[in-house]
């Protein structure tokens, strides 16, 4: 499933490219300037995987929405747009995600399953994208460089780098003290132990496609305001650290220091601190390895220009034809 997933990603983002150079330049402009322009964005950002959710079955989607969870992400920009209609955008984003099954309110469902397995999780998110925004709308406007005052609607993709660091809260059976630890050098999963050849070390740094949808007013003909919400594809199930099954406790003194692998087996298994008390063992579902983790931003975006414009005057082009509306 997760290699038919990737594959569709990848096949979207050749249909854009296509769609692009076939919505493109039959005509361009004369003395034709790009336009750039630089800003920030602010709003919240959301984590969708294995921890935390509602009632039924846990998804990755909106259904599994935890409000409490929400977190803060901030952003930096620089866009260029060597057209109205098509715009190239380079962005740094710093937030927050976590997730805790503590959240789940019982129902009598799957969910029973998840508020007793107990975990949660926290993670810092750094993530740099580079993405192409379409305003389709363009093409049915009149006078396209009269921007002031417009409402454009906008789609948004493109591809991105991020790093996440899984931290669990762990109370300290010694002190009485309860404190956050780094969960991906505990292999909470087994990741990278001989017995489990299937679960490899996951990289705390990896790849993501942004895909979204937007909207863009031009408060003045070098100022505009934005609201949109981006969802990340990702190709990892481990943001949360939660995957697939326990192991055999045993094996974290086997492979780790004493002290790592008395705190490895405390946060790989919860359960008897959880809401029904129940035993999870050795094979005993922990996650959903058939679904990746993913994140959303829903974050509003100020944007200055820099320089650049047009004239508008319109000359025939010998590039991929243009379709008018």
């Amino acid at each position: 499933m997760k290699q038919s997933l990737h594959s569709l990603s990848w096949k979207c983002l050749f249909v854009l490219a296509v769609t692009l150079c076939l919505s493109s330049t039959g005509y361009s402009q004369e003395a034709e300037q790009n336009t750039t322009e630089a800003g920030f964005t602010v709003g919240p950002m959301v984590f969708l995987g294995d921890l935390g959710g509602h009632a039924g079955k846990g998804t990755t989607f909106i259904k599994d929405y935890n409000m409490n969870t929400t977190k803060l992400a901030i952003g930096a920009f620089y866009a260029a747009y060597p057209a109205q209609y098509l715009g190239f955008r380079l962005s740094l984003n710093y937030g927050n995600i976590e997730g805790s099954d503590a959240d789940i309110k019982p129902n009598g469902g799957d969910e029973e399953t998840r508020l007793g397995r107990n975990l949660n999780f926290r993670s810092t998110i750094l993530e740099g994208t580079v993405m192409a925004e379409v305003y389709p709308t363009v093409l049915l406007e009149e006078d396209p460089d009269d921007v002031a005052g417009r409402l454009r609607p906008y789609g948004v993709i493109g591809l991105g780098l991020f790093h996440f660091n899984p931290q669990g809260s762990y109370h300290d059976p010694n002190t009485g003290d309860t404190y956050w630890v780094d969960l991906q050098p505990l292999h909470t999963e087994g990741q990278g132990f001989p017995e489990y050849p299937d679960r490899k070390n996951y990289k705390l740094t990896q790849m993501n496609i942004p895909m979204g949808v937007g909207i863009k007013y031009f408060l003045s003909d070098n100022v505009n305001l934005s609201f949109e919400i981006i969802h990340r594809k990702t190709f990892t199930d481990y943001i949360d650290d939660v995957s697939t099954k326990y192991i055999d406790p045993s094996l974290f003194y086997k492979y780790l220091s004493p002290t790592q692998a008395a705190i490895a087996v405390a946060m790989s298994n919860k359960a008897a601190g959880g809401y029904s008390n129940k035993s999870y063992t050795d094979k005993s579902k922990r996650g959903d390895p058939s679904q990746n983790d993913a994140y959303f931003t829903a974050q509003f975006k100020l944007a200055i220009r820099l320089g650049g414009g047009r004239e508008t005057q319109w000359r025939n082009s010998t590039h991929c034809p243009l379709i008018r509306f």
